[in-house]
């Protein structure tokens, strides 16, 4: 299976949502980066993600985006070999 990373914070339903599809297709270890206890990493996520807004996930060394894209991913059935890669 890929090495998930995951930005988020404590309270983002949107990081909730994205763990529980994760766990769903048997994705138990997430490196979890949580942006709202190391400020520091928040910078390093806008700087690899161009983006602001937790969750910011990567599947391997692709960048999947957010919840809805991860979301958008299964929907198309793209999901599952982005995670057996």
């Amino acid at each position: 299976m890929a090495k998930v990373l995951m930005y988020s914070t404590a309270v983002c339903p949107y990081c909730v949502r994205a763990e529980q599809l994760l766990t769903r297709k048997g994705i138990t270890d997430i490196e979890k980066v949580r942006v709202d206890l190391e400020p520091q990493r928040r910078e390093e996520m806008m700087q690899r993600t161009g983006r602001r807004t937790v969750p910011q996930i990567y599947i391997g060394e692709t960048h999947v985006g957010g919840c809805d894209d991860l979301y958008e991913l299964e929907h198309q059935g793209k999901l599952d070999s982005l995670l057996a890669a």
